[in-house]
Parts: C-alpha cells; sequence; structure tokens
C-alpha cells in the first residue's frame, strides 16, 4: 500500500501516536508524517504510506496555516495550556485593537527563541528532554518568517488568530512574546492546523473514518490523489519502455518538459513511479524512484 493520507489529528495524541495506529490498521511498517505537531494540537497531519516515504525530503520546508487561542493573564513553562503556570495569574480584559496592533509587530521575518519545551537540539539532545529532567539548557533564539498572523476576536483574556507560517514557526513562542510584550504573560489554549503545504482540512480524514474504510477494504479511497501531490512540479505520463528505463533507475529523454528542473513520472494515471530532475538538455535522471521494475518472463 502506498500513498499518501491526510489525518485530521485529534489532541492528547502526539504525531508519533498517530503514526503508530495507521501503521497497526493499514499492516504497513513504512508509515512517516510530514510535519509535527504538538499533542495539545489538532488538525492536518500528512501521512507518507508504503514507498511514498521517500517524499518527505520535498516537504521539510513546507509553509502551514493555523487557527488558534492565545490565552493573556499567565505565562506556562511549557507556552501552552498543558504546562504549569509561571508567575501569578493577572486580569486581563483585551482591547481588539490593540492586540492587533500588537500582532503586527510578529509578522515578517523575526528572530524567536524556541520554546525550552521543544524538539530543538541541544548537543545532539532534544530540549524537551533536558526541560523535563529540569536540567540547565541555552536555546540560541532563530530566523523565522510569520506571512500572515491576523487577531479575529479579542475578548476578556483570550484573543483568536489566524496564521500562515514558513516551517520552523512556534506559534506557542508567539503567544509566549505576545504576553511578555503586554506585560501580563501568555500562552496557547488552542491550536488548529487547517493547511500544510498543498494539503488542507478538505482533505483529512479521522483516525475512526480511516478505520472504518480499513474494515471495508477501502482505505486507499482515502489516499490523496498522486497528482496532487507536488503540484509545482510538472506531470508526465511515460510510455512502458520510458517506465523501464526510469524503474531501473535509467536517464530518459523529455522534450515536452526541457524547461522543467524537476517533474513527476506517471506510468498510466495514478501511478506516481518517480520524480526526475533535468541533467541536461532534454535528458533527465529519477532523484528518488517510487517503484521498482515488474519482473516478465522476458527478462
Amino acid at each position: 500500500m502506498n500513498g499518501v493520507v491526510i489525518i485530521d489529528k485529534p489532541a492528547g495524541l502526539t504525531s508519533h501516536d498517530v503514526v503508530n495506529q495507521v501503521r497497526h490498521m493499514l499492516h504497513e511498517r513504512s508509515v512517516g508524517h510530514l510535519g509535527t505537531l504538538d499533542p495539545l494540537a489538532t488538525g492536518v497531519l500528512p501521512l507518507v504510506v508504503g514507498n511514498m516515504t521517500r517524499l518527505a525530503q520535498f516537504y521539510t520546508s513546507s509553509e502551514k496555516t493555523y487557527e488558534g487561542v492565545i490565552r493573556f493573564g499567565f505565562a506556562t513553562d511549557t507556552y501552552d495550556a498543558e504546562g504549569q503556570p509561571v508567575g501569578a495569574v493577572q486580569s486581563v480584559s483585551l482591547l481588539l485593537e490593540q492586540v492587533r496592533q500588537l500582532a503586527a509587530h510578529f509578522r515578517g521575518v523575526i528572530q524567536q527563541m524556541p520554546p525550552p519545551f521543544s524538539a530543538k537540539k541541544i548537543h545532539g539532545v532534544p530540549a524537551y528532554k533536558l526541560a523535563r529532567k529540569q536540567k540547565a539548557f541555552t536555546l540560541k533564539p532563530v530566523q523565522v518568517e510569520i506571512k500572515e498572523f491576523e487577531i479575529l476576536t479579542a475578548e476578556n483574556e483570550r484573543a483568536t488568530f489566524r496564521a500562515r507560517v514558513a516551517s520552523g514557526t512556534y506559534m506557542r513562542s508567539v503567544a509566549h512574546d505576545m504576553g511578555q510584550h503586554m506585560g501580563c504573560g501568555a500562552h496557547l489554549e488552542s491550536l488548529r492546523r487547517t493547511g500544510l503545504a498543498e494539503f488542507g482540512l478538505a482533505d483529512a480524514h479521522t483516525l475512526d473514518e480511516l478505520a472504518v474504510a480499513v474494515t471495508n477494504d477501502s482505505a486507499e479511497d482515502l489516499f490523496v490523489h498522486p497528482r496532487r501531490i507536488l503540484p509545482d512540479l510538472p506531470c508526465v505520463t511515460a510510455t512502458e519502455e520510458m517506465s523501464a528505463r526510469i524503474r531501473s533507475g535509467r536517464t530518459v529523454n523529455l522534450p515536452e518538459l526541457s524547461r522543467a528542473r524537476e517533474v513527476k513520472v506517471f506510468h498510466g494515471q495514478s501511478e506516481l513511479i518517480a520524480i526526475a530532475t533535468r541533467v541536461a538538455g532534454t535528458l533527465f535522471h529519477p532523484k528518488i524512484v517510487l517503484g521498482v521494475q515488474p519482473q516478465t518472463a522476458d527478462r
């Protein structure tokens, strides 16, 4: 079983928990995800199954979109609602325009300090492991990009938002830093990922829906059609001869796509067999091969 399936991750599970459940459901060892979600967060979690795990390299810098709630009045040690409060709780009554003006300072390319409870590595060890053991360590700010950050509502101590960010951006840190600017503390109360790269909530299925589909032997009906994957790359449908060359890792001539740097190569309408890279002129070489050459009697 090979493909991409989008899970609407529930709160309370890690991304790895979801991967393990899907491995068990599909009886498929090769399952991975294209972008971690914190246990608190819900929403779009793309999973790559079977030989499609080789596509993960194309999604390491994928843009994400989120909706969520920032709770002002106190910070937490994890920067979200799962952590322990830091400092006394303050009474807050937010003004919409005030929060919107503050949010404007976080748009664009900024320096951001990752949360102490994060997967950032300190001498090869994830920061959250050190934080849990209460060991001292120093994180360094990193450059991130917040392309859109809109405050939708602000009432009492809570503000709702919508954001579009580059890979590596922590909305938990945004919430924490906004609380520091306000002088009252804040943390991320809830977060829902609404999109990652070309995948959105409209593509997503719950774990229960996937389980039912597996029972009905129709799990692949929930997979994203391969021609929708990596939409910026042109598609080419290979002949039998071209498919054989591609599957065996050899170059092929694709004159109609001579200007493209990379292309998706299909056998038929729905079998994605390779991502090929132009090496010279109209010659393309498979960067990754997603299927082996079928064995035939005359080979």
